[in-house]
């Protein structure tokens, strides 16, 4: 169509991509710059380098929660950005973490953990009455950002309501900040496992190093787990099955193993 295009590597994922002109272009167009948050990312692949895992903030992260699934019970990863910027890196996060581990392997045994998205302090008040009273399957990784706390000021008004006048003086940003902080610490007095990653700020820099965090944490979690963190099977079936279904050519085999599921059972409707 005469379309100026660029170029996407045909063997980086979906989920992987931000960091190619797949998330790079949308971002200098919105004016993110790109430079930068490639730098950013650069700058955490060097810090990962070294062999000893108290340096390697991508591999603790990946050690840590593959323990905590498979030794500990604590199969379900809860990543929990107390910021509203960095809401999204969550989601995404979901699923970074889940098609990339959720695998069966070649024994036939099916591995990976369930990640959650929460948001602080959203879901300080909605979900953490289950991370702390309910199964205790979880880990809980919070984000925090840097140098916030004087963001905000609150004025010190109504001195004669003191359940409004303790917080004269303080800040919204001193008060996020003691939330997520008062959170860990009730999480960690009912012995349920969470850690804080610190973002010293959100700018292109910082994400881009956030990224490939998670990105490069995931790539050790796959070999720990002993699959492939690249690929998605499970996600082509269904993917081949829509094309029997629309009569894509070349879908044959697709449609044999379709034509072997059951019919619904009118019975059962409700």
């Amino acid at each position: 169509e005469g379309i100026a295009a660029l170029e996407i590597p045909s063997n980086v994922g979906g989920r992987f991509s931000v960091l190619t002109p797949v998330g790079l272009l949308p971002a200098a167009l919105v004016g993110i710059d790109p430079a930068e948050l490639l730098a950013g990312a650069a700058a955490l692949r060097d810090r990962c380098r070294a062999d000893d895992l108290g340096t390697n903030p991508a591999g603790t992260y990946a050690v840590l929660q593959w323990l905590a699934d498979t030794r500990a019970g604590k199969h379900v990863h809860v990543l929990m950005p107390y910021s509203d910027p960095l809401r999204d890196i969550a989601l995404w996060f979901v699923q970074l973490w889940a098609e990339s581990l959720g695998k069966r392997r070649g024994a036939g045994d099916h591995v990976g953990p369930t990640p959650v998205p929460a948001l602080g302090a959203t879901d300080q008040h909605s979900q953490v009455q289950l991370f702390m009273e309910g199964p205790a399957d979880k880990t809980i990784t919070f984000l925090e950002v840097a140098g916030r706390t004087a963001l905000g000021p609150i004025p010190r008004l109504y001195a004669d309501v003191p359940d409004l006048a303790y917080l004269g003086g303080h800040s919204l940003g001193e008060l996020l900040d003691a939330e997520r902080r008062a959170t860990a610490g009730a999480l960690a007095r009912r012995g349920r496992p969470n850690m804080t990653i610190t973002v010293d700020a959100v700018d292109p820099w910082h994400v881009g190093g956030l990224i490939f965090l998670f990105e490069l944490a995931t790539a050790y979690a796959g070999a720990l787990y002993g699959v492939d963190a690249f690929d998605q099977p499970g996600v082509e079936l269904g993917k081949q099955f829509t094309y029997t279904i629309l009569g894509r050519p070349g879908s044959d085999a697709a449609r044999a193993e379709w034509d072997q599921l059951p019919e619904p059972d009118p019975g059962r409707r409700v």
